[in-house]
């Protein structure tokens, strides 16, 4: 199994940043440019990249005490993938960590880039976000 790990920093207050980030069926908003549409349906959402690619996310956990969201992927590009995204708190606004576990491991070389340019979609979002 393959794992990448990603934490940024982002100048934002964390609980600002958590109430953007836990809305699950914002996706094609955060991550603008990276994620061009999302379609939810309570606690699934079909996700479509900029690159075509369509994928199927269902939430697993929302954790508001914690920050913290869970879901796993279904497509047939992998035998598994779950991932987690969390906001913690810190005295310059807040970090944005992201795990995303997944087999097959040689899904990384495409994984990382696209979490990679995640992030900072997700930063840019974030930071230039109104009140």
């Amino acid at each position: 199994m393959a794992s990448v790990y990603r934490e940024i920093s982002i100048d934002r207050d964390a609980e600002a940043a958590w109430t953007a980030l836990r809305r699950f069926e914002a996706a094609a908003e955060l991550f603008a440019g990276v994620v061009v549409d999302c379609r939810c349906s309570g606690d699934v959402r079909e996700v479509i990249f900029a690159g075509g690619a369509r994928i199927v996310e269902h939430l697993v956990t929302r954790d508001d005490s914690r920050r913290r969201l869970v879901y796993t992927v279904r497509h047939e590009a992998y035998a598994h993938h779950n991932a987690s995204m969390q906001i913690l708190a810190d005295a310059a606004g807040c970090r944005f960590l992201w795990v995303s576990d997944f087999l097959p491991k040689e899904r990384a070389g495409t994984m990382e880039p696209l979490i990679d340019a995640g992030c900072r979609a997700l930063k840019d979002c974030l930071e230039r976000r109104d009140g």
